[in-house]
């Protein structure tokens, strides 16, 4: 096997659909458009839209939905090696109400447990979780076993090499409480050259939502980059020798699902690059922006060209 992946995502996958009718509650709405959902595995097409090897371990079920995730990730350039699959569980699916754009409702359909949860070490070769250049783990993949066990395993073998990864993606629904998710998502930054989240995802993960004192503690922490996104305020992005709030970019949103994706994936690419962390910050500010700006989430990940227009407006 050849070992030319740039970017290993480890974690969610889903079928999203997404209400056609912007704006409406979940009693309105009379239609839903299918895509490709699930942070971890949309990071991974946001790189590979942006021209790297992208691949994502993860799970689906053996149904249709499972087929049709395998089928768009390849469509979209992302390498399916990793994409197992559970002959007990079912695809998950998370419907996705525009009420309001700017920040949707969710409802997850994940139960008894979902495929991306029971991942396990044997599932990826060593070599490749050592040697491929960014390895991205979330939070969501500790809170349940056996993704809890693989994700530290594999973070135990990467062995803090850069550039690793930990997006903190606290999601409340996924876990059975605060204290569990603050142990265990909050076990995964000191194995961390990166990490990133929003402000409640920093209280949880550090136990501080301030955006300064969060990223203290992340640095504190060992990570190299502490990036804590503050919404509408912009980005801070702190390193142990400097610390810069990266402003906004403004745009009409469409729908708020996906930008933090689009964020995650550009983030990728100015890491990948050797880009310094103010210029990687404002390229993925300006990747997030713009998939808020449209509608759906994997399919409106922006290429280079579209995101470097945007930064030159």
């Amino acid at each position: 096997m050849d070992h030319d992946l740039e970017l290993l995502t480890v974690g969610r996958i889903s079928v999203d659909l997404y209400a056609a009718e912007v704006g409406a509650g979940w009693d309105e709405v009379a239609s839903f458009t299918k895509a490709v959902g699930g942070s971890a595995t949309n990071v991974a097409v946001a790189a590979a839209r942006l021209g790297h090897r992208a691949a994502v371990l993860t799970k689906v079920g053996a149904d249709p939905f499972g087929g049709y995730l395998r089928r768009r990730l390849a469509e979209f350039g992302v390498d399916t090696r990793y994409v197992g699959t559970s002959q007990d569980l079912r695809t998950p699916l998370a419907f996705a109400v525009l009420d309001p754009p700017e920040d949707p409702q969710l409802l997850f359909y994940r139960e008894p447990t979902a495929p991306d949860l029971t991942i396990e070490p044997g599932d990826v070769e060593e070599d490749v979780i050592r040697d491929v250049g960014v390895l991205w783990v979330t939070g969501t993949g500790m809170s349940a076993e056996p993704s809890a066990g693989c994700t530290a395993r594999m973070l135990e073998v990467r062995g803090r090499r850069r550039h690793t990864v930990v997006d903190l993606d606290y999601r409340p629904t996924l876990w059975e409480s605060e204290d569990a998710a603050r142990k265990r998502i909050g076990s995964l930054i000191p194995q961390a050259t990166v990490a990133v989240g929003n402000r409640a995802e920093c209280e949880i993960a550090v136990g501080s939502s301030e955006p300064d004192e969060a990223a203290d503690r992340l640095l504190e922490a060992g990570v190299e980059w502490a990036v804590v996104k503050m919404g509408g305020e912009g980005v801070l992005v702190a390193t142990e020798h400097s610390r810069s709030i990266v402003p906004p970019r403004p745009v009409r949103v469409v729908c708020g699902l996906g930008a933090g994706d689009a964020f995650g994936g550009a983030l990728v690419h100015g890491l990948l690059a050797g880009w310094d962390p103010v210029t990687t910050v404002r390229f993925a500010n300006a990747a997030g922006a713009l998939v808020a700006s449209r509608l759906l989430c994997a399919d409106a990940m922006g290429t280079e060209a579209e995101i470097s227009a945007l930064l030159q407006e």
